[in-house]
């Protein structure tokens, strides 16, 4: 993630060289109706030019503060919103204002001394609770005990909250004036405990955040005695996946809905969910049912020597598995059940189906794409890239392709289970294609 544009850290910084009038690090006098009567006066206009989307119930005029070295001056001012969160706006003479929200303003300094300019009008009382339609908006499920600004970037606000009666924990990310009517973003925070980001969780400790995984594997009650755990993140589903390895040498990961185990997966059979395990050897040979999947494979009319297999998660009692062909370059997904049509569906266009391979590379069955193209009447393109565009309402699947000579490609529609191209239409004449040399 990119470094803030404007950080918190750094405004707070300077507000602490501010003047008395701004900067009261000691007790604090009464907010006096002068105040109030300045700050209803001047703040709703210069938070509305700074983007502020809400009716002022409250305000008040904090201070100036002037750089005589610089020859500038900032006034200071405090807003109380109808709903949601308030703000601390900062005002250049002559300049665009910028605001912070209670969160950030109340945040302690770099220091860990208190902020130097607090939100301190009755209705900002309690930001926390302030957040929730914020919190809402990013649909999680969370009653804050602590929270802390991050810092800002030009167009996003970024919070930390640490949830009542669990260890777990968010990042928030928001516009910039935050808006709970603009898109909002919550993220686990133990995405971030291993990463490189310059975004951290500091309120509650990694530890602390692993330990709802011991609640998983007793959930399970597959006989694992925790050797190490590690949070992996979370699917395009929305489901959040966890690794623990076994004082026994097994592995497992769980699948979590809504805060629910729903599925544990042993490591070994787990090669693609996820990408796999890696606190436990998984790398055994899975080969035993080769044999099992060719002759399946070639039933389903798929000509391949299975060399290698891995399972997709699947709800449905389907046995739905990648295979890796030793006599073509091209793999497959076979997915095969009792009651149903045997079916194997190419790499190419497996993500059609929904399922995307790592055994071979798709360009490997380029050719049967640029077939259903010759099918359609479009015999001068071969097909070099791929993309799935979306599916439509009446269930077919617009699919992009990309032509090999560098004129623009087409779009072809499939039907989803026999996955037939029923038309196609140029790029030339649809702003969906994005592959290069199509838009």
């Amino acid at each position: 993630m990119r470094p803030f544009g404007i950080g918190l850290a750094a405004v707070l910084a300077i507000l602490a060289f501010a003047p008395a009038a701004v900067s009261q690090g000691k007790k604090a006098p009464e907010i006096s109706e002068k105040q109030r009567t300045q700050g209803m006066a001047e703040a709703p206009a210069l938070a509305q030019s700074a983007g502020v989307a809400c009716k002022i119930t409250d305000a008040r005029f904090i201070g100036k503060a002037d750089d005589k070295k610089a020859k500038t001056s900032t006034s200071y001012y405090e807003v109380d919103c109808d709903a949601g969160l308030g703000f601390i706006i900062s005002a250049p003479a002559g300049g665009t204002p910028t605001v912070f929200t209670c969160v950030e303003a109340n945040t302690p300094q770099p220091d860990g001394k208190p902020s130097s300019l607090p939100c301190k009008l009755p209705g900002n009382a309690d930001p926390k609770a302030d957040l929730a339609p914020v919190l809402a908006a990013a649909k999680v499920q969370c009653t804050p005990e602590q929270v802390r600004g991050i810092g800002q970037s030009p167009t996003a606000t970024y919070l930390e909250v640490a949830c009542q009666g669990s260890a777990q924990g968010y990042v928030i990310k928001a516009s910039a004036p935050i808006d709970a009517a603009k898109p909002v973003e919550a993220t686990d925070c133990m995405l971030y405990d291993d990463s490189e980001s310059n975004i951290k969780c500091t309120l509650r400790d990694k530890a602390a955040r692993l330990s709802v995984i011991d609640t998983y594997v007793a959930a399970a009650k597959n006989g694992c005695t925790v050797k190490d755990k590690k949070y992996i993140g979370v699917s395009q589903t929305g489901s959040a996946f966890f690794e623990a390895s076994c004082t026994d040498g097994k592995g497992y990961l769980y699948k979590v809905d809504k805060g629910v185990l729903t599925t544990a997966y042993e490591c070994a059979k787990a090669t693609m969910v996820m990408g796999g395990c890696t606190l436990t050897d998984a790398k055994e040979a899975v080969t035993e049912q080769n044999g099992l999947y060719t002759k399946l494979a070639k039933a389903a009319k798929f000509d391949c020597e299975v060399s290698k297999y891995g399972p997709f998660p699947s709800s449905d009692g389907k046995d739905v598995v990648e295979l890796a062909c030793s006599n073509r370059p091209d793999g497959a997904v076979g997915i095969f059940g009792p009651g149903t049509k045997s079916q194997v569906v190419d790499c190419a266009r497996a993500p059609i189906a929904g399922y995307r391979c790592s055994f071979t590379k798709p360009e490997g069955g380029y050719k049967l794409v640029t077939a259903d193209l010759k099918k359609q009447g479009k015999t001068e393109c071969e097909v070099s890239n791929t993309r799935v565009i979306g599916r439509t309402a009446k269930g077919t699947t617009y699919f992009e392709v990309a032509c090999a000579d560098g004129l623009k490609g087409y779009i072809i529609e499939y039907q989803p289970e026999t996955l037939e191209p029923i038309s196609v239409i140029g790029c030339a004449f649809s702003k969906d294609c994005k592959l290069p040399g199509n838009s």
